[in-house]
């Protein structure tokens, strides 16, 4: 079903937002980030996240328009339980070009990145998870989904899912969040891209 932006709760509001029944759009305040601990030995909890509260069992699917051009600049979809258990899954600008881009956090952080397009200024993320399984897939065009990670992670309750941006070395990246809509479980067949 779709979801109407305004009724989000927001981890770490960020100072321009406007949210609207069909889009979102943020701009990043400075030094945003999400990580815990691998290699860099720090823990961060300060990026951006409007999360709407889902059981176990669910496929989120988003819309991510933007311009990403400093290193790290990032947007996408975040998956979290509590501050210690998340997932943050999108577009990240590193060593000078646009990846999608996954970190999965129980504990401490790892982090993963992929090409299989180049063109992520304007994309779709999607997310399932169910019974300690998670699938994330992203898409150019909404309808052909390669495969980026299957994973797992925690079996919990409750969750919170939604669109997340971080710009760990400046501020002012800003993000158009659309199409954004949470349902149950998709049950295709892994190799079944559609």
């Amino acid at each position: 079903m779709s979801i109407n932006f305004k009724d989000g709760k927001w981890l770490n509001t960020p100072t321009n937002w406007d949210a609207s029944t069909s889009g979102l759009t943020m701009t990043t305040d400075e030094k945003t980030d999400f990580w815990r601990q691998t290699y860099y030995g720090f823990t961060r909890d300060t990026g951006h996240f409007l999360g709407f509260p889902t059981a176990d069992g669910f496929t989120a699917k988003i819309r991510i328009r933007g311009e990403f051009r400093t290193l790290y600049d990032q947007a996408g979809l975040m998956v979290r339980i509590d501050e210690k258990r998340w997932v943050k899954t999108g577009v990240e600008f590193t060593d000078g070009e646009l990846f999608l881009s996954t970190v999965i956090t129980d504990g401490t952080s790892d982090w993963s990145v992929s090409q299989p397009f180049k063109e992520l200024e304007d994309f779709y993320i999607r997310i399932t998870l169910a019974k300690g399984a998670m699938r994330i897939q992203a898409s150019r065009n909404g309808s052909f989904w390669p495969l980026l990670r299957l994973a797992p992670f925690p079996v919990a309750d409750r969750y919170d899912v939604g669109p997340t941006a971080c710009t760990p070395e400046r501020s002012g990246l800003t993000v158009h969040f659309s199409e954004f809509e949470i349902g149950p479980a998709i049950t295709k067949d892994l190799h079944d891209l559609t």
